[in-house]
């Protein structure tokens, strides 16, 4: 008997999985959940062009290759040694870096999938996963695209159509205006008869882009106009849509899967309440507090939902929730969520599998029955920005990366390595931590236990943020909503504290070790033993056993006396304190570990020394010490003072708002940059008269780099 697509039929995967087959991926299963055979099923799909990159592209071609299905990859020019690439069965160059050139590039991407035979196509998510052109486009090709109908990705991707075709179909819907008429002055007599506070979001796209908040009528424009401009750069339509905004609401997603027989199920919901920016940074399933009733209504309403489209594929419904569990539906994502790993952790299903098996013409390989719920996930998004100043995005290099070990209970999902780089072209995600236990306070013990472990240098992160948040006692309590970090702004970023004393030992410590580390090896190598410089306990020619050293803490410099002892410790004066230090230096794999003893307590930490800065990573958190820059280089890197407006991050200039001979006030809008996808609005750090304007729209600028140059309004200098 011969089974559509796979031979493997419906059935056999449900009485595999109800005995509890084992899976050789251990990261992908949660030990004791429902499991289903998977390897061994020969597929109709051989070949999948996974049609984006970074760690959705990895985390695809991981499940192909699993499946036996081989995968090719596409990349831009800044991609060509990154890790999909290296990954992928075959890979294939589409163009320059900006992704209007490349990944979003249909005729390119299409051109790859004929050249190498591809028979589907697996879109990821962002990019081209949600464009109706592109899967009109595999169909006429005949090609598969992993992913449902066009017409559904068309009516849930314009919010006003798929407002009218929930409500419509059942599923209830927040007030707000979604009609045709865009004229700026009955969106704001919308906005009035809504009741502020209103969000201005656009019809199309998602991730956060060209939604803005307008808390009263005296914002209503600026926040318009700046969602039409994001809206337009991202998604080529500025078309806007009104609704009331629920004050400190949750954002409680649904996890849905249809296939071509008609059938839909929900593997439950996440909770993805706590954001920055509109953008998610830690999820979690199943939704804290959420009591099984409303847990199976918020599962049956996503199920209406995806039946209302003829949903095929992994797709989520987006709903808001207030305190007392109301919930009102959002949007429908129409592909797999960058958050989807902790579905899988709680339901012990991999849903990438899913998708290519129903993309082949096979049933949802479970019944709504079949699914059930086991433990507690988390998920939180590492990313290249920079919390302490309204969480910029950056790039960089990777110039040291460690990570938690990968076991049952603990993913990382992630698309780079140690010595790659971050780009500014794209989304500035380095990698998903994802961790299960049996219950959310074991998860959430085991979440930053990892996060302690995952360790990284040359870039500013959010990981210790992270850290942060998962520790305030709100968040432990399960008490999430979408307002949560301004609401505990001061607890989060705490003032920065001065270095302690122990950690400068240890700093100093690790440059004498690492000093003795290099010159035993001069000695050992060298043919006069008895040099001087082969030695390394401290005594040189007319030199005592004593020296200083000049450690940085932020700007300012710390001086420490350093005497060698003769038994291999060491005697450190710090300011108006003494310390006796010892320990040694050990290296495993890409790091170096520290056991340092200061005044009898040991301390142990992970130490990375650069250039301009010595890094220690322990259980208690991490601290930079700074190395001063030597005399002759210190001019080197002196910005001194711009007199005006400098970029915070390298990216482009999207517009400009002023001229020369133009007055500004503090706060006044300048320009406004492109970087990582998101918009940024350049505002005047002080009241002046424009000097000169040192970018045009369309061009790029580095970080730090001076924008506008303007003089104060009393200065006596020529304009």
């Amino acid at each position: 008997m011969a089974a559509t697509g796979f031979v493997l039929l419906a059935a056999e995967w449900r009485r595999q999985a109800l005995r509890g087959l084992q899976c050789q991926q251990k990261w992908i299963w949660v030990p004791g959940a429902k499991r289903y055979a998977s390897a061994v099923a020969q597929s109709s799909i051989e070949k999948v062009l996974v049609a984006n990159r970074g760690e959705i592209a990895c985390r695809v071609m991981r499940t192909a290759r699993k499946m036996g299905v081989k995968s090719v990859a596409v990349y831009s020019d800044v991609d060509k040694n990154s890790m999909h690439v290296a990954m992928a069965d075959e890979a294939y160059s589409i163009g320059p870096a900006p992704s209007q050139q490349s990944y979003l590039a249909m005729e390119k991407i299409m051109q790859v999938a004929k050249k190498s035979a591809a028979q589907a196509i697996h879109p990821g998510y962002g990019f081209l996963s949600e464009n109706t052109e592109f899967a009109e486009l595999c169909s006429q090709e005949g090609i598969i695209f992993i992913g449902p109908p066009s017409s559904a990705i068309r009516d849930m991707g314009i919010k006003s159509t798929s407002k009218a075709i929930m409500s419509a179909a059942g599923v209830p819907v927040v007030e707000g205006y979604h009609g045709e008429d865009q004229s700026d002055s009955f969106l704001q007599e919308q906005a009035r008869r809504i009741g502020y506070p209103v969000m201005i979001k656009a019809v199309r796209g998602g991730g956060g882009k060209g939604m803005r908040i307008a808390l009263s009528e005296k914002e209503f424009q600026d926040q318009l106009e700046s969602a039409r401009r994001e809206a337009k750069k991202s998604f080529s339509d500025d078309a806007m849509l009104i609704e009331k905004f629920v004050d400190n609401p949750r954002h409680v997603e649904v996890q849905v899967f249809g296939d071509q027989h008609g059938n839909a199920v929900y593997l439950f919901e996440r909770d993805c309440s706590v954001q920055r920016r509109h953008q998610k940074i830690i999820e979690e399933a199943p939704g804290p507090g959420i009591k099984p009733e409303v847990r199976r209504k918020l599962g049956e309403a996503a199920v209406k939902a995806a039946k209302a489209v003829n949903y095929v594929g992994a797709g989520t419904v987006e709903f808001i929730m207030d305190s007392q569990h109301n919930f009102y539906f959002m949007e429908m994502n129409t592909r797999l969520q960058v958050e989807h790993p902790v579905t899988e952790m709680i339901t012990g299903t991999d849903l990438v599998e899913w998708q290519l098996r129903v993309a082949a013409g096979e049933k949802i390989p479970l019944t709504q029955e079949e699914i059930s719920l086991k433990g507690h996930a988390f998920e939180a998004r590492i990313y290249a920005e920079d919390p302490n100043n309204n969480f910029m995005p950056g790039a960089g290099p990777l110039l040291h990366l460690s990570t938690p070990p990968s076991d049952s209970c603990t993913r990382i999902e992630t698309g780079v390595r140690q010595g790659d780089e971050v780009s500014i072209h794209y989304d500035p995600m380095i990698a998903k931590l994802v961790v299960w236990a049996e219950d959310r306070q074991a998860a959430l013990r085991r979440l930053r236990f990892c996060l302690q472990q995952y360790n990284i240098v040359g870039l500013s992160t959010n990981v210790d943020f992270l850290l942060s948040l998962s520790s305030h006692p709100e968040f432990e309590a399960g008490n999430v909503h979408t307002n949560f970090i301004p609401q505990h702004y001061d607890e989060l970023f705490p003032p920065q504290k001065v270095i302690s004393k122990v950690s400068l030992c240890q700093a100093a410590l690790g440059l004498i070790l690492r000093e003795k580390m290099t010159t035993d090896t001069f000695r050992d190598l060298s043919e006069d033993k008895f040099s001087p410089f082969a030695s390394s306990n401290g005594r040189r020619i007319n030199i005592p056993y004593l020296r200083n050293l000049t450690l940085l803490d932020g700007e300012n410099k710390v001086n420490i006396t350093v005497i060698y002892n003769r038994d291999g410790s060491y005697d450190m004066q710090i300011q108006d304190e003494s310390f006796h230090v010892s320990g040694d230096l050990s290296s495993t794999g890409n790091s170096d570990f520290i056991r340092c003893v200061v005044n009898g307590v040991v301390h142990k930490s992970k130490l990375v020394i650069l250039d301009d800065a010595i890094y220690l990573f322990s259980l208690d958190g991490s601290e930079q010490v700074g190395l001063p820059v030597p005399k002759f280089l210190s001019g080197v890197s002196a910005t001194g003072d711009q007199g005006g407006a400098v970029a915070p991050m390298t990216g482009t200039i999207e517009k400009v708002f002023v001229k020369a001979g133009d007055r500004v006030q503090v706060g006044d809008p300048l320009m406004v940059m492109i970087a990582m996808k998101m918009e940024h609005t350049i505002r005047a750090p002080k009241a002046g008269i424009i000097k000169k304007v040192h970018y045009q729209e369309g061009s790029q600028a580095n970080r730090h780099a001076p924008l506008v140059e303007f003089v104060e309004e009393d200065s006596d200098s020529e304009s």
